[in-house]
């Protein structure tokens, strides 16, 4: 007689496994909490100083510094996702610019201490990259999905010219060249709102455009 299958037993998550995915994630997030003061260097001593753990525990999870800026730059990428919220996809145009820009504005000056970060890598990883594109295509969406109903008025072709316009004033490489030239963050806004404004400014005369 065949004997019933035995069921395997249910796998019982290794303790030892998931404290050191804790402790990973704390190491990671005690360099993001320097890189949000304000510092671009990270010794060992202060990162583990900041993380509660010895400095030879930092390099028993990390093989280098490097290392532990692209987990801990990753993590920050991954963070975004809780930073955003839905944004009005119908309605008068000013308050879907409003809406977007506000988004906008305090999202990039959050991510940009990790951002500068991640230029210094050398070498991001794949999960880095990965993340990092996700986060730009996903925005690039969103910026079709506020403002479709100006995008379809556009002739063939003009509505992607209009797009890659917006995109170029609301992602972070503009708002970078704003705080760096000297812009306070209220006055960065109001440099990528009136620029969103004067690019959507387009589809109230499309019959103006040059070929049109």
């Amino acid at each position: 007689m065949e004997q019933p299958t035995r069921r395997a037993p249910d796998r019982v998550p290794d303790g030892r496994t998931e404290r050191g995915r804790q402790t990973r994630e704390k190491i990671a997030d005690a360099m993001l909490s320097l890189l949000d003061e304000g510092e671009s260097h990270f010794p060992a001593d202060r990162v583990a100083e900041r993380a509660g753990v010895s400095r030879r525990l930092v390099f028993h999870h990390f093989a280098d510094m490097s290392q532990l800026a692209d987990t801990a730059i990753a993590r920050r990428l991954d963070q975004l996702a809780a930073q955003i919220r839905p944004l009005p996809v119908d309605g008068p145009r000013a308050g879907r610019v409003t809406a977007l820009v506000e988004q906008r504005a305090r999202i990039l000056e959050w991510i940009t201490p990790a951002r500068l970060a991640m230029l210094r890598l050398e070498h991001p990883s794949e999960r880095v990259d990965e993340a990092t594109r996700h986060v730009l295509d996903f925005a690039r969406r969103r910026l079709e999905e506020v403002f479709a109903q100006e995008l379809t008025r556009l002739p063939e072709g003009r509505g992607a010219d209009l797009l890659n316009g917006l995109d170029a004033v609301t992602t972070w490489g503009a708002w970078y060249h704003w705080r760096s030239s000297g812009l306070d963050v209220e006055s960065a806004a109001r440099a990528m709102e009136t620029s969103v404004h004067a690019l959507l400014a387009v589809t109230d005369r499309p019959e103006a455009l040059p070929g049109s």
